[in-house]
């Protein structure tokens, strides 16, 4: 704590103390503050930090101009802050010049919350994405609360956006409500012993990646875990024998999502776990299989048992993706490093225990055992055995869009680790199901070999007239279609439990018919009759068009079933475990 210069009098100045301290960790050594009332618990803790010089600068218009200078000369983001209403206004001019020169900013406008907005609250005006797109990146920051989870998130969300300032003005709105001052309260006098050195020790300015990574890897790697998540790959065959072979070579398991090539493109290298959410339901293989550092490639998966997990867990993490944008909903000790996979590099990392890649090994081995066992002699059309069939019997190198809600989650559930590359697609940037049908036209179309979409009743009512684009399609795709009359996801979530009002306006029934509604589009429609009827039209595909499968099956049943299944296959695993 000597380091540390955070006031716990009220959560605002722990609130404010805790993002300069966050600042000053990731290598801001300068910030520019014109003055004003609501911005006082960013200038209060500003003017108490010792490595931040703070230069008070009356007018915002010369104020900006003062940092883009400074920043201009260090080529490091410098903080530039002021109050709410017109004030941040003032600095639109300079960032439009950092914006076209590249110059890094990072700026911080305070401003009233939501309440005292648009009811004629002084000194307030509409600041959500005030300078529009001559940002890298913007985000309104929550209201302070005296809340742990929310003191991580304001950690690693200032963190980022410090990163994104590297190359551009970067923006965050900051919402204070009263008092402003550091007044004593006893609120946050609890968070003394929590917020402590140990909180922010995993900041720090980033080096050239070689050191970074040599930096991050520590005797504790002896129990690290891999997890291989949804991202870009430029080359999914490379991508996925990269991260095999750093595995290998650290001796750490990979808990590979469906979305990624590594579940797709398995060898016997390493550890792969794709049973990891019902495996992860068991409170003893939840604590025997803990790691103590996590390096994830893409993003998280979708399993929110693994998300979960990973969460109470708080081990450092090294999140790796090509892209500029945070991956980390879950606010963990996490650094981000803007890199391919294939391009990482793990040089000097300690050695593996091999009795915990064991236990691994083991509770995937049963978990998959009593999984693949229960599937292969399950006769109803289960919707979950759809993921799994079609990693059996559709052609090596098949392109599969999947969409999401269930369907990208039973693929996770159920999809085996193989080696048939099938080629997954997918809309998880904003995880929604509008525009399903047409994204998956757009894989489709041109493409050197038939194509596949896995999809929901709803999703696919949702963008019925992506049919319109098919006598366009110059291609070929089967839309497998489950048919559960509902949105099947809500029967897993606690809203199920009320009813009403469950059934009318979450579950959404619908009553359509795929037969009449394809045929008014000139869409060849087929009923599914059974499994093996399932499995004969999956594994040749039409060369070219548009058709539908369409499954019917019973989404009350199935949930039940799920939930069934997942716990006798944890069981299963921890028994393995020992």
């Amino acid at each position: 704590m000597s380091s540390l210069t955070l006031d716990f009098r009220n959560i605002n100045s722990l609130w404010g103390g805790v993002l300069v301290e966050t600042l000053a960790r990731c290598g801001v050594t300068q910030a520019v503050l014109s003055p004003g009332s609501r911005s006082a618990p960013l200038a209060f803790a500003l003017a108490r930090h010792p490595r931040i010089e703070t230069v008070p600068v009356l007018d915002e218009r010369s104020a900006a101009f003062f940092a883009l200078g400074l920043a201009k000369k260090s080529r490091r983001p410098v903080a530039l802050v002021c109050t709410s209403g017109t004030a941040g206004a003032n600095f639109f001019p300079a960032i439009i010049e950092a914006h076209e020169s590249g110059v890094p900013l990072l700026v911080l406008t305070a401003d009233r919350p939501s309440e005292l907005r648009d009811c004629a609250s002084g000194q307030t005006i509409d600041q959500q994405k005030l300078y529009g797109g001559y940002v890298e990146f913007y985000h309104e920051l929550a209201v302070p609360e005296a809340s742990e989870p929310l003191l991580r998130y304001l950690r690693q969300t200032v963190a980022h956006a410090w990163a994104r300032a590297q190359t551009g003005p970067v923006h965050l709105n900051c919402p204070f409500r009263d008092p402003l001052v550091p007044v004593e309260d006893a609120t946050t006098r609890a968070f003394a012993e929590k917020i402590d050195e140990d909180f922010f020790a995993h900041l720090g300015p980033p080096s050239a990646i070689g050191s970074a990574i040599t930096a991050w890897q520590r005797p504790t790697t002896a129990r690290g875990l891999i997890v291989a998540g949804p991202g870009p790959a430029a080359d999914p065959s490379v991508q996925a024998a990269a991260i095999v072979r750093l595995a290998a070579t650290l001796g750490w398991p990979v808990l590979a999502d469906a979305l990624s090539p590594v579940r797709h493109h398995a060898s016997g290298e390493a550890v792969v776990v794709t049973a990891y959410d019902a495996i992860l339901r068991g409170a003893k293989a939840a604590r025997d299989l803990a790691p103590r550092q996590v390096i994830c490639f893409g993003g998280w998966p979708t399993s929110k048992i693994l998300r979960t997990w990973l969460e109470q867990a708080q081990v450092e993490t090294l999140m790796v993706s090509p892209v500029a944008a945070s991956r980390d909903a879950l606010h963990g000790r996490t650094r981000h490093l803007q890199l391919a996979a294939e391009n990482f590099s793990a040089t000097g990392a300690a050695v593996a225990d091999p009795g915990y890649a064991a236990l691994w090994r083991r509770a995937e081995a049963a978990a998959r055992a009593h999984l693949d066992g229960v599937l292969g002699t399950t006769p109803e059309l289960f919707e979950g055995k759809l993921a799994w069939l079609l990693a059996q019997h559709l052609a090596a190198g098949a392109p599969l869009f999947v969409a999401s809600s269930m369907p990208v989650r039973d693929a996770e559930y159920f999809w085996p680790a193989n080696d048939r590359r099938c080629e997954m697609f997918f809309n998880r940037g904003a995880n929604g199901i509008d525009g399903t049908l047409s994204t998956a036209l757009g894989v489709a179309h041109g493409a050197d070999r038939p194509a596949v979409l896995l999809t929901g009743d709803l999703a696919l009512l949702h963008d019925t007239n992506g049919f319109l684009l098919g006598p366009k399609l110059r291609g070929s795709l089967t839309v497998v279609l489950v048919n559960n009359r509902g949105g099947g996801i809500f029967e897993h979530l606690p809203v199920a439990q009320f009813e009403p009002p469950f059934e009318e306006f979450f579950a959404t029934p619908q009553e359509a018919d795929f037969s009449k509604l394809c045929s008014a589009y000139g869409v060849a429609h087929i009923l599914v009759r059974d499994w093996k009827h399932f499995a004969d039209l999956v594994s040749v595909l039409p060369a070219g068009g548009l058709r539908v499968l369409e499954v019917r099956t019973d989404r009350k049943r199935d949930a039940a079933a799920r939930k069934k299944l997942f716990a006798e296959t944890a069981a299963a695993a921890e028994k393995t475990m020992g």
